[in-house]
């Protein structure tokens, strides 16, 4: 399939553990993705609430052709419960980084968002439509442009050292500052490096994912 890519930032679905969200107290629980929020009573800072994404729910690299990262979408023919946790592999078919490849998992609904829609989470990337979260996540920081964010390197120094700020590097460095990039994508079984910061993962991977070995589903996830 093909898409427009944006870039950027009881349980719905059958998953066998709840994505974690920082809570403004400091302390980090499996309290999840949209749909497990909801059902713990929790809501999102982007909605006046005191859940957060994590630090670490930001891309990385892998190799120079393969990153790492999070995202929500929004999939034709598909709803909250099918992707909720799910992982894609991004190819991407425009721009300067055409033909580089980038596993996401799914771990916020697009609801405002086109179909076959993924909207990268990449810190410094803009605050689109819900610039709550940012500012009170952030003590007031300057996020750049509200569609676009930081417009170059050194505005990731806005961010705090360490994850954030790495991941906003990515966007220059990796990402190339790419513009709405197309790919091409298909369902991937979810590596373990991405449900070990997330502690979020599908049922329908259990035969996928191999708890104790990492080895083949960090060389870019098993094709479903």
């Amino acid at each position: 399939m093909t898409l427009n890519l944006v870039h950027l930032f009881p349980l719905f679905a059958t998953v066998f553990m709840a994505a974690a969200v920082l809570a403004d107290t400091g302390i980090t629980t499996d309290i999840g993705t949209a749909a497990s929020r909801r059902a713990l009573g929790l809501a999102s800072a982007c909605n006046g609430g005191d859940a957060y994404t994590c630090s670490n729910n930001g891309p990385w690299v892998v190799d120079n052709n393969l990153a790492y990262g999070f995202a929500a979408a929004k999939l034709a023919g598909k709803s909250e419960q099918d992707w909720c946790c799910a992982c894609y592999k991004l190819t991407f078919t425009s721009t300067s980084i055409t033909g580089k490849q980038m596993i996401i998992q799914v771990t916020n609904t697009g609801s405002d968002l086109e179909n076959n829609h993924f909207d990268l989470a990449i810190p410094g990337g803009g605050v689109g439509m819900f610039p709550q979260g940012c500012q009170s996540q952030f003590d007031g920081a300057w996020m750049g442009d509200t569609y676009g964010g930081y417009q170059n390197r050194n505005d990731c120094y806005n961010l705090p050292e360490g994850q954030f700020r790495d991941g906003c590097f990515f966007r220059f460095d990796w990402f190339q500052n790419a513009q709405n990039p197309t790919v091409e994508f298909h369902e991937v079984s979810c590596p373990q490096a991405m449900i070990d910061r997330t502690h979020c993962g599908r049922w329908s991977y259990q035969d996928f994912v191999d708890q104790g070995k990492d080895e083949p589903l960090e060389q870019g996830g098993l094709e479903l």
